[in-house]
């Protein structure tokens, strides 16, 4: 049985891009609803202009990636961009 859990630790500094192979920068931290713990979205440090473009949420000068569009974490963090709306 492999284990399927995750430290938040293991994505910080990790590469996000899409299925496709587009950049869009690295996760700096990670937000989450302290009420319940659900996963809420990847804060991108140095996003690239492709992200900066594609109408992902900004909040305090910081690009946010809904959670809900990750699909893969290894090496990088890939999303799906169908998802991110």
């Amino acid at each position: 049985m492999t284990d399927d859990k995750r430290s938040a630790k293991d994505l910080i500094g990790k590469t996000v891009t899409s299925k496709g192979g587009r950049k869009f920068g690295i996760v700096a931290d990670i937000i989450f609803e302290t009420q319940n713990g659900e996963l809420m979205n990847l804060v991108l440090k140095g996003p690239t202009p492709y992200a900066e473009t594609v109408g992902l949420e900004h909040k305090d000068g910081e690009v946010l990636v809904p959670f809900h569009a990750v699909i893969a974490m290894g090496d990088f963090v890939v999303i799906n961009e169908d998802d991110l709306f």
